[in-house]
């Protein structure tokens, strides 16, 4: 997925926003800005991907400020104010008739979980929002491949479920339970990000939430890169990523990076539409839920 006009603005006011929260010192914050519209202007061009261009920048942003992790505040309210959430959405999901209907539920309410990002123009969200949106998650679901990625789950024999970020993750807890219990004799991995960028979940968020009790591993992809970079990970990253033989797949960032890539092996993408770019590649309405099928 290729940049458009409207991640222009994107871009910038992600780091805008970035640059306030890494520091407090004015000539560091001035620094900061004038690298940043260095690298857009360098960067931004028609064959670039937003995903890649965002890494740079929050790798810019850590170094000039010194700051490794901006948001780290940030994600741990977000942490918080999802798991007093997770019951009532575990409700919800264990309140279904069977198997599928249950794994179709703990998607959409993953997928809701989404909201949970930062510094998007045009993207407000409060933790409120979140029980009202699981209610039209269904109605809002534009894509809709959650039956095929049932049935792709019952075959798998080693799933690799990416996360997104911070808050949402705790969400995520809910879709690998029942992708467990689809999955009979299948290894659920999860992956995280190696470092810190933007809101993005960790290791640390991962333990946090609980995810250590419902999947069969964690892994962290080595690096602090958005999206799917392939060089940007560890090798062993890598080799656990080839060996499984179905990969789901949250957020934008991975639906960014992941359409460049001609792929070997099934791939389920969960998203919010939060931006014009991802809505139109996807043919959807901006604030739409998307479960697509690579």
């Amino acid at each position: 997925m290729k940049v458009t006009f409207y991640c222009s603005l994107c871009l910038f006011k992600r780091g805008y926003e970035a640059i306030l929260e890494a520091t407090e010192d004015p000539e560091i914050r001035l620094k900061a800005i004038r690298r940043l519209l260095q690298l857009l202007s360098r960067e931004f061009k028609p064959t670039a991907v937003p995903a890649v261009i965002g890494t740079m920048r929050e790798r810019l942003i850590k170094e000039v400020t010194g700051n490794p992790d901006p948001y780290a505040e940030k994600k741990k309210i977000s942490n918080m104010e999802a798991l007093k959430i997770l019951p009532y959405a575990e409700n919800i999901i264990s309140s279904k008739r069977n198997g599928e209907e249950r794994f179709r539920t703990a998607a959409l309410v993953s997928i809701v979980g989404n909201i949970i990002e930062f510094g998007i123009p045009g993207h407000e969200f409060t933790f409120e929002d979140i029980r009202y949106l699981i209610h039209r998650a269904e109605e809002e679901l534009a894509i809709d491949d959650l039956s095929e990625a049932f049935r792709t789950a019952r075959k798998a024999k080693s799933i690799l479920f990416l996360t997104d970020n911070a808050g949402e993750i705790a969400f995520d807890t809910l879709l690998v339970k029942e992708l467990k219990r689809i999955a009979k004799n299948g290894r659920i991995t999860v992956g995280v990000k190696g470092k810190p960028t933007i809101n993005d979940a960790t290791l640390e968020d991962a333990l946090l939430v609980g995810m250590d009790k419902v999947a069969d591993d964690i892994v962290t992809t080595g690096s602090d890169a958005i999206g799917f970079i392939p060089s940007e990970y560890s090798s062993g990253f890598l080799k656990t990523y080839e060996d499984s033989d179905f990969i789901v797949a949250k957020g934008m960032a991975y639906a960014e990076t992941l359409t460049e890539f001609e792929l070997e092996k099934p791939h389920l993408l969960l998203l919010r539409t939060k931006c014009p770019t991802v809505a139109s590649y996807f043919g959807v309405s901006k604030n739409r839920n998307v479960a697509k099928m690579l």
